[in-house]
């Protein structure tokens, strides 16, 4: 029940101050103040955690974060269509993702909400990584992204995507990692509970309703995806929503909404932090 209370009030302020800040009427093309940073600047550095300070509610926890795709992906075909060994099949290293309609993609949105999430995690104490440090590189492999939170020892990975399903389904679900017997026995029960915790919070933070066209009640296990099968820690995907649903579209190519996403996906993180 703490731990339930703790990831409410912290829901609620954040939500609050993102609508402060923007309010649920912005649109698409308002002015994000997050936007990746101009060529030349430095990015942020994508394997330096930073220190957790003491007495925070989530101080020595460290928590990967995993936004999908990467703006470079579709000038280097070759490289990211290599295939891996995902040990239940060979994948592409990696994908261009999906976009909405009006070519609002996939990489720039899990970006976005990734910078977003980072702050409100590590202003609780929590030690973030990035498994990219911007939005203009290429990869990395699918079998890298799960390696850089294997060696992180990551209490929690998050991997945050869109989906690009048929527009007539909406909704947001949650993938869980299938048994693999003799490779991630230890982290199904955990990454099942990280699951719940992050679709719970996510339902309550953007009122966006379970997928209609995927998993069931928000949830769907998975075998085919290599950042779950190679995964030694505790790991879930989140589809925010599909892209390609005009209305699921429209909230997430707005800057206020996903400001809630990212209170929401910290607050799905506290909970599961606090429970273990």
């Amino acid at each position: 029940m703490r731990a339930e209370r703790t990831a409410q009030v912290m829901l609620a302020a954040l939500v609050a101050l993102a609508t402060g800040c923007g309010g649920g009427g912005a649109s698409p093309q308002a002015r994000d103040a997050t936007t990746p940073p101009a060529p030349g600047t430095a990015p942020a550095r994508a394997t330096q955690p930073t220190t957790p300070p003491a007495g925070k509610a989530l101080a020595g926890k460290v928590v990967v974060l995993d936004p999908g795709h990467n703006g470079g992906n579709a000038s280097h075909p070759a490289e990211i269509n290599r295939l891996v060994d995902i040990i239940t099949q060979r994948k592409p290293c990696n994908t261009t993702g999906t976009s909405t309609a009006s070519g609002y993609t996939e990489h720039a949105f899990t970006w976005d909400v990734a910078r977003r999430l980072r702050p409100l995690l590590e202003k609780e104490g929590a030690e973030v990584v990035l498994t990219r440090p911007d939005d203009r590189g290429v990869g990395p492999c699918i079998t890298e992204r799960a390696a850089i939170g294997n060696k992180a020892r990551a209490d929690a990975v998050l991997s945050i995507h869109g989906d690009g399903a048929a527009p007539g389904g909406h909704g947001f679900h949650v993938l869980l990692p299938g048994l693999i017997a003799g490779h991630n026995d230890a982290v199904v029960a955990p990454s099942r509970r990280l699951g719940l915790a992050v679709r719970a919070a996510y339902r309550s933070g953007t009122g966006l309703p379970y997928a209609t066209y995927a998993g069931r009640d928000g949830l769907e296990t998975r075998t085919d995806l290599g950042g779950l099968n190679l995964s030694t820690r505790p790991a879930v995907f989140v589809e925010c929503g599909n892209m390609r649903n005009r209305g699921d579209a429209a909230k997430l190519a707005d800057p206020a909404f996903r400001e809630r996403i990212a209170a929401a996906l910290a607050a799905g993180l506290t909970t599961y932090l606090h429970r273990g």
